[in-house]
């Protein structure tokens, strides 16, 4: 089992920047793969961006792919999404989810999920 706990986000400047950190504890972080989603209000959540258990492969959405990276660091724990030239349609409540069978672009796949950052872009 492992828990999830995000930061890092807050109001933002369109064009701005920010980086979400998730810190996971819990057993055998390297085990899992990882996905930050978002849900805006009532929108259904929806991918962000995935990253393989070794950080090797990752993958995003097409409305994020040149502006969000996803990345880890197995020995810390935590698993980073920044996030560069920020929209308004940006604007949602960010989840970390750890995942036991992989990267998957479904967030059905994710058995943990953390509480969510709410992440605000002014227009």
């Amino acid at each position: 089992q492992v828990q999830l706990v995000e930061s890092g986000g807050g109001l933002v400047q369109a064009g701005g920047s920010l980086r979400l950190s998730c810190a996971a504890s819990g057993r055998a972080f390297s085990s899992y793969a990882m996905g930050w989603f978002r849900q805006a209000p009532g929108k259904e959540r929806e991918l962000v961006a995935i990253i393989s258990a070794s950080g090797v492969n990752t993958d995003s959405s097409d409305s994020v792919k040149g502006r969000f990276t996803i990345s880890r660091d197995n020995t810390g724990n935590t698993v980073y999404l920044q996030m560069n030239s920020l929209k308004f349609e940006d604007t949602a409540v960010y989840y970390c989810a750890a995942s036991e069978v992989g990267a998957s672009r479904r967030p059905q796949a994710y058995k943990y999920w953390g509480q969510g950052t709410q992440v605000t872009v002014s227009s």
